[in-house]
This record gives structure tokens, sequence and C-alpha cells, in this order.
């Protein structure tokens, strides 16, 4: 069978996957996938139909009140076995090294299968105890807060870089709508955020497939755009907590997960806009400070962006302005940037960029530069076709009440414009940043950022 747009959620769990006009074959580990009222009620059959015979849960203490207690009712009730090791905090839970050392200190290894109960950071922590384990894991999530749940990755805090590490796809998910519906607020608002994401994402996808030739399929992103007109065409049922609702905006987030995985790879689903969450965590890490939930982060990382791609728009590169930066492009005030804004962990991606990414060399820099002024009209073309402008996405957004602007959640304007700078240094990934920093504009957007923004966000 072919790959393809139109093929259901349940069709594309097909254990042998799919060829694709790509020239790639596309496969889920996901086997079992519930997304209704009552999921959690399945939660044997989940275990059954994976072979497994003993599962660990996983849970932190607001989990467990919102889903654990239950799964483990509907365990009992089914005479299934299982151990359970309980993250002893109502405080937020960090995807951290030291949160992984612990799960892996109190693993029983009499259990073959981890069972997640949580979204977030819970869901990345099984997954990566999977990895290490080789257990498969499986994920009951209490909130549609996060586009992580059925991706082959997992968002850690390594060495206090945010990180992305590959791991196995969860191989059983339960969205149960009636206890999702029962989640934060903020956590509404997270996955509203992490879903709005993918209009950049996506967008960026095809500029960087144009550009630097990195592998891009139609098909999983055609998957993404329909996931996002559904879920974002929820929204107002979302926060009036209508299952039909939380159910579309879970399925949107469960197909993010799935279209990074078919790619393999996160593309389909962060870009800049993800860049900006994860350069706050960094600095928050850095200064011992906390931060607000990634979706949210996202949210307003994702305003953001847009407000930057409509800059885009009016923009009319010229070969002087490519030579003038490349010539005085100087390499000890990036890495005294870097150095300013990455803090401890600056050597890390200074090494990275010196040793093995190499996107500051003025030969791959003008090859870029050479493609974008040769296909402007096609970038052009690419971005509208794609993203909304930013004050549409503002007027659906406001009125949910979640933030749109770094200050609404404590962010300076001197951390959100760093965050900018830097987006394209934290990983070899071609954004938006990117190609403003190949054509000389980088600077100049920087300075514009916020005054651009604080213009449509009024």
């Amino acid at each position: 069978m072919l790959f393809s747009s139109k093929l259901s959620l349940p069709s594309l769990l097909r254990p042998e996957g799919f060829s694709c006009a790509c020239g790639r074959r596309h496969a889920s580990a996901l086997r079992f996938l519930l997304i209704e009222p009552g999921a959690i009620d399945s939660a044997a059959l989940a275990v059954q139909a994976l072979g497994c015979t003993r599962p660990l849960l996983v849970c932190d203490e607001n989990t467990y009140e919102a889903a654990g207690q239950s799964l483990a009712g509907v365990l009992e009730k089914n005479a299934i076995p299982f151990s359970m090791y309980l993250y002893p905090t109502k405080q937020r839970l960090l995807p951290s090294e030291q949160a992984l050392g612990e799960l892996m200190m109190h693993f029983d290894p009499a259990c073959d299968l981890i069972f997640g109960v949580g979204s977030g950071v819970i869901n990345d922590l099984c997954k990566m105890a999977s990895r290490v384990s080789g257990r498969p894991c499986a994920i009951a999530a209490t909130a549609p807060s996060m586009d992580g749940l059925a991706s082959n990755s997992a968002a850690m805090e390594v060495g206090r870089v945010k990180t992305t590490i590959y791991t196995p796809s969860p191989a059983a998910i339960l969205c149960d709508t009636q206890i999702m519906a029962n989640a934060p607020e903020r956590m509404l608002w997270a996955g509203i955020g992490d879903m709005a994401a993918k209009y950049v994402s996506i967008c960026e996808w095809r500029i960087s497939h144009l550009i630097t030739g990195e592998y891009y399929c139609q098909s999983i992103a055609e998957v993404m755009r329909n996931a996002l007109k559904e879920a974002m065409g929820s929204i107002g049922g979302v926060l009036r907590r209508e299952p039909a609702a939380i159910a579309a905006l879970s399925k949107g987030l469960v197909l993010s997960g799935l279209a990074s995985g078919f790619a393999q790879m996160s593309r389909p689903a962060s870009g800049l806009e993800h860049t900006f969450s994860h350069l706050w965590e960094m600095m928050a890490l850095e200064r011992e400070k906390p931060y607000d939930l990634h979706g949210i982060q996202v949210g307003i990382g994702t305003m953001l962006s847009l407000g930057v791609y409509d800059k885009i728009r009016l923009l009319r590169p010229t070969q002087a302005r490519v030579d003038e930066a490349v010539t005085h492009f100087c390499q000890q005030a990036w890495e005294a940037t870097v150095r300013r804004v990455f803090g401890r962990c600056a050597q890390t991606i200074i090494d990275a960029e010196n040793t093995q990414w190499h996107k500051n060399a003025a030969q791959g820099r003008k090859a870029r530069a050479a493609r974008i002024l040769d296909h402007w009209e096609e970038i052009l073309a690419i971005i509208d076709e794609e993203m909304p402008r930013s004050d549409t996405l503002r007027r659906i957004l406001q009125p949910t009440g979640m933030p749109v602007w770094p200050k609404e959640i404590s962010i300076s304007d001197g951390d959100a414009v760093d965050a900018f700078v830097c987006s394209r240094d934290l990983r070899d990934r071609y954004i938006g940043s990117s190609l403003l920093w190949d054509i000389g504009y980088l600077e100049e957007f920087a300075d514009g950022l916020l005054p651009r923004f604080s213009s449509i966000a009024g």
C-alpha cells in the first residue's frame, strides 16, 4: 500500500508500513491507539495487544490522581500484575538526567513494559527509559498539552542544553478525552500552542528542502496540514472542554508525533518557533530559574516567527548585501555572542559548529545565498501557501486567554531577541533565522523583532 495523506489515523498504524512517493518507506512502532471517552478502561487490552505481561507504571503525584490510580485499578481487575514508580512530587517534573536516573534506579527488571501516566515530561522520561532498558513503552495521556506523544524522540536537558534524543516511539497510546478534558487550562493552552507551531515547521521544511536539499516528503507534510486544520478549528471547543474538540486536538498532537516518526526526524513538527522555546528553557536552566510549559512558550515563539515572516515577505535580498555580510562576518564576535547567551554550555555549541556543522563557513553560506536569490519568488510563494499572517493567528489565540507575548510569561525583551539571534546556532537545522543570516538581514530583523510584534499585539 502507498502512503497517502488521505489514510485514516488507524490506517496509518499498519505494522508493515507504507511505500511512499518520496522514495522512502514509512512505518510507526505504534500498535494500539485509542482517543475516546473512557479509553483508560482499555489499559489491559493495550498491555495484552503488545504481548506484555507485567508493566511498570510511571507517574508523579498529579498524574497518579488524574489517571494512574484508575489505570492501576483496571490492571488489577484484569489480573495483570504490575510495579509502579511514583515520582514523589506535585511540583513540576523536569526532563533531566537526574529524573531519568531516578527512574532507572527504581526500575523493576521483571517488568516487560514501561507504562507512563502523564503527558510531556513523563512521556519523554518513559521513552528514554525504553531506549535504555530495551523494553517497549506505552502512555496514558492526562492532557492534550504537547505533540510528542507518538514521536520517536525525547526533549531532554543534558548538560544544561535542551537536546532532542531519538528513542523508540510508544507502542500504545491511550487518550481518554474525559480525563484530558479536566486538565488545567494552561495545559490546554500548551497543546494549542504546540499545534499552531506547525504553520512554521512545514513552511521551513519546504524552504530548507529548496535551499539545502534536505529530505522532504509532501505526503507527510499534507498529513500535518490536515491535522493542523482540524485541530485549530477545534480551539473554541477545547476551551469549553468539549470531548469532541479535545479529541480533535489530541488527534493532531498524536499525528504530529507520527509524522516525525515517519520522517525519522522532528522537522514536520518543529522549526524556529520551537527553538525560541528551547533557548528560553536553556536560559532558565543556566540561571537556575523556572520556565513555562513548552507548548505555551512554543505558541509565543510561533507568534514571533509569523511576525518575522510577515517582514520577510517585504524583503528583496541582493547579492551586494550577501557579499557585505560574508566580508564582515567575525568569528570572534560570533563566539562572544554564543558565550554570552549560552553560558556554560557555549563551548559545546562552538565545538559542534567548528567541527561538524560549519554553518558559518563562507563557501557554504555563499552557495545557500545564491539559491535563495535564484528562488526568492518561490520562497515567498511557499510562505504565502503555508503561513497565516501574524495578526490572523493573534485573533485566533487571544480570545482563549493564552499568552501571545514574551513579557506575559516573564521573558524579557533581551531574552526574546537573544533567542532569535542564536536560534540558528542551537543545532544543525535550517530555519528562518538561518535564511536571514545567509542573506545578511539577521541583525536588522533582531533590532525590529519586538517593535514589529508589539505593533500587532496591541
